[in-house]
């Protein structure tokens, strides 16, 4: 049995597909979510947190880990059946409610007090990670790149790369005849 050869460009993108998912696997693992990149989108964190900063969260600091004045992704409490929004806010008060369950209650730095039914009660099942990096203004260049410009760029990156092993390939065809 022979063994198989593959073109050099159909190796590149192998490598590169085995490249992302690696990448995909260690952040999954490192960070306990799917995703741990939220970008703010309002100023309720100002003046530590502005619209358009990108905030890093580890699902791997456990909800009863958690301290006042730590800042959480959580997703709003909504009825079963609606969409509910991920919001980053402070850890306010760590509460237990009448059945013993931990129950936190949260702020947005520059809000006055807490939303209610929003803010209150966040339950583990709500919580998404802590916060543990940020940076500032990042997230602007992800909305930039958000659809339809990244298809755009995609697409673009794709045809360039098409044209590199064409032209590498008519050079080496060029290089066997002469």
């Amino acid at each position: 049995m022979g063994k198989l050869n593959f073109p050099k460009e159909l190796r590149y993108i192998i490598i590169a597909v085995v490249i992302v998912a690696l990448v995909w696997v260690a952040i999954r693992l490192s960070f306990g979510v799917i995703n741990p990149f939220y970008v703010v989108a309002s100023e309720s964190m100002v003046p530590r947190l502005n619209v358009g900063d990108f905030v890093v969260v580890s699902h791997n600091i456990p909800f009863d880990e958690l301290n006042k004045g730590d800042i959480i992704v959580f997703k709003e409490p909504v009825p079963d059946g609606e969409e509910a929004d991920a919001i980053v806010h402070r850890v306010n008060e760590i509460l237990t409610d009448p059945e013993e369950k931990l129950v936190i209650a949260t702020k947005g730095d520059a809000n006055s007090g807490a939303i209610p039914g929003i803010d209150f009660p966040i339950y583990e099942i709500n919580y998404v990670g802590k916060v543990v990096m940020d940076i500032p203004k990042l997230g602007l260049v992800t909305k930039a790149i958000s659809p339809p410009v990244n298809y755009i760029i995609i697409a673009i990156i794709l045809v360039i790369l098409f044209f590199l092993f064409k032209k590498g390939k008519d050079k080496e065809k060029r290089n066997e005849i002469g």
